[in-house]
């Protein structure tokens, strides 16, 4: 370890990491209703020594972008950007979105989902895994840079972001605003594992018509989820065979790499009424190298095909649409600098090699990626597996080895 590197990490603080973390989940901030959080995080990261960079989003200009995609209906959406800037060396974008999805139902939890509670090593609370535990991480990272007093000649970027849950919007808008640099490390939640691929998924709504009558003569209707099931049927083996064909090494462990999940079904009006509508809405697994549209094609070939089987279902044809978020998949080749650079800051770290792995959900990479055109990859604290479900929670070890981790590739990256 050099010394530079020495007087950063001396200056990175458990209890200033558990603190902001704490800070940022007790300001509920669910996806659409973020506008609290982005304000209190502008204010701690000038508390820091950064300067801010505080816009509200332009949502019909942002909409014309052939990337956008959104799937809640946004009054309005702040951007938020913290800069440190010296100006001579290489620039660095660490990313994290601000947005949570429900907790759902409280009493499903056994602490209080928007309070900051630590318990046997843990950090619990709605946003500590997915991903206020990874924004605290970045802003304390920055503040040891900052307070160590070390020479620096990079640029830093700390983007805060909203709207990712639902397909991107704060993302795209953060990168139409200009920011790209020369790296990025987006801090998702990856069990501290280096990730430089996330796979695709897309929002689809399917629309099946059935014929409304009595129940006791329901033989006199035709029931819209009982017309369901071929079409079920299909997608399910789709799924299998669309996973079976993965074979790429980044994504071993997953047996479903891509999968398909009917998310929410809605069917019917009356227990005593033949169900006469069924709206179906799920998420589709787009592999890391695969074509779009292709995917789409075989999706929708795989509903065609179970509609082929039933009469009703050919006179009455389902809808099928694409709508909400819309999340494409990315690589960034594994020997790429940003990769091998977080790879090296964590094996110094840890004093453990990295190990290299793809995610299987969408993130804001594609947008820094495609957008800002800048080479990015995916590290942070937390398993995904603990997201969007009571009990929220993540190592507090884990935080503390990201913002060393963070730290470290700041140094290295910006010089």
């Amino acid at each position: 370890m050099s010394d530079i590197e020495r007087r950063v990490l001396e200056k990175i603080d458990e209890a200033a990491i558990v603190k902001t973390a704490s800070e940022l989940i007790e300001i509920p901030s669910i996806t659409g209703d973020e506008s609290k959080a982005q304000r209190r995080i502008a204010k701690i990261m000038e508390g820091i020594g950064m300067e801010a960079d505080v816009w509200e989003i332009d949502i019909p200009e942002v909409r014309k972008h052939p990337d956008f995609s959104m799937g809640v209906d946004r009054k309005e959406g702040l951007g938020v950007v913290g800069a440190l800037r010296a100006g001579k060396g290489k620039s660095l974008i660490l990313n994290g979105h601000i947005d949570v999805v429900s907790p759902g139902d409280e009493k499903n939890w056994s602490v209080p989902p928007w309070k900051g509670t630590v318990k046997d090593g843990m950090l619990y609370g709605r946003g500590s895994v997915d991903m206020k535990g990874g924004l605290s991480c970045a802003i304390n990272a920055v503040k040891a840079v900052i307070d160590s007093g070390v020479p620096f000649k990079g640029n830093v970027f700390i983007e805060s972001v909203v709207g990712e849950e639902d397909g991107g919007i704060g993302a795209l808008a953060t990168a139409l605003r200009g920011y790209k640099a020369d790296g990025a490390i987006v801090v998702e939640p990856t069990e501290l594992k280096v990730a430089p691929t996330q796979a695709g998924s897309h929002v689809f709504k399917i629309t099946v018509k059935g014929h409304s009558a009595h129940a006791c003569v329901r033989e006199e209707g035709v029931s819209a989820l009982e017309k369901f099931m071929p079409i079920y049927n299909a997608l399910m083996s789709l799924e299998k065979t669309r996973n079976a064909a993965v074979n790429d090494p980044l994504y071993s462990r997953y047996r479903l790499p891509i999968p398909l999940n009917l998310g929410v079904v809605k069917c019917g009006n009356w227990p005593s009424s033949v169900p006469e509508e069924l709206v179906l809405e799920g998420r589709y697994g787009i592999g890391v190298d695969e074509d779009v549209s292709s995917a789409h094609r075989a999706f929708e070939k795989a509903v065609a095909d179970a509609v082929a089987s039933d009469a009703w279902l050919r006179g009455h044809p389902p809808i099928v649409e694409w709508r909400g978020g819309q999340f494409t998949p990315v690589r960034t080749p594994t020997d790429h600098p940003i990769v091998k650079m977080v790879a090296d800051a964590y094996e110094d770290t840890t004093g453990s090699p990295a190990v290299y792995e793809g995610m299987t959900y969408g993130s804001d990479m594609r947008h820094i990626v495609r957008v800002g055109k800048t080479p990015s990859v995916l590290f942070g604290p937390g398993d995904v597996r603990l997201c969007h479900r009571p009990d929220e929670h993540l190592p507090i070890s884990e935080l503390v080895t990201a913002t060393k981790t963070l730290a470290r590739a700041i140094l290295r990256f910006c010089k």
